[in-house]
């Protein structure tokens, strides 16, 4: 290491430690650095884990109905699905909050409707897929996007 590296480092670790003395690092500040990003895309995470009755898998099975509960906390939708003769799939649900636009999304396919006042809403003939349901809610001027997380018709 030649003279000019020693004196740099030697100046470097002065003001390491003039920072250290005037300015130190929060105590606590590596604890929530690890708590941010420990929570990050919790809300998303506890939607999926709060799947009611039966699991995902049996909507392909013999089972007549599923029923699936969503949430972020805020917002909950609550989703029985049911077979039709056809085949195909009735979708009824209920959400906790007033004047929501609930869509269906399968692909490129998306079916809208909207909550009646007690926070009902139907689908009906809905075809076997991957599917999401998408809960758009106003609140005065203020509105709310809430996504289900995909689940097998």
């Amino acid at each position: 290491m030649s003279d000019h590296e020693r004196e740099d480092a030697a100046l470097f670790a002065q003001l390491r430690s003039l920072w250290r003395d005037v300015d130190p690092m929060p105590a606590t500040l590596i604890d929530r650095m690890i708590a941010a990003v420990a929570t990050e895309g919790l809300s998303q995470e506890y939607a999926l884990l709060t799947l009611v009755e039966q699991p995902l898998g049996a909507v392909r099975g013999d089972a007549d109905a599923l029923t699936l509960q969503f949430s972020d906390g805020t917002t909950s939708i609550l989703l029985h699905v049911t077979r039709t003769t056809g085949g195909r799939h009735r979708v009824d649900g209920w959400v906790d909050s007033a004047s929501a636009v609930v869509d269906l999304v399968q692909g490129e396919r998306t079916r809208s409707t909207t909550s009646s006042e007690a926070g009902r809403f139907v689908f009906d003939d809905a075809p076997d897929g991957l599917t999401l349901v998408r809960l758009t809610t106003t609140d005065g001027d203020q509105e709310r996007i809430l996504t289900t997380p995909q689940f097998e018709l």
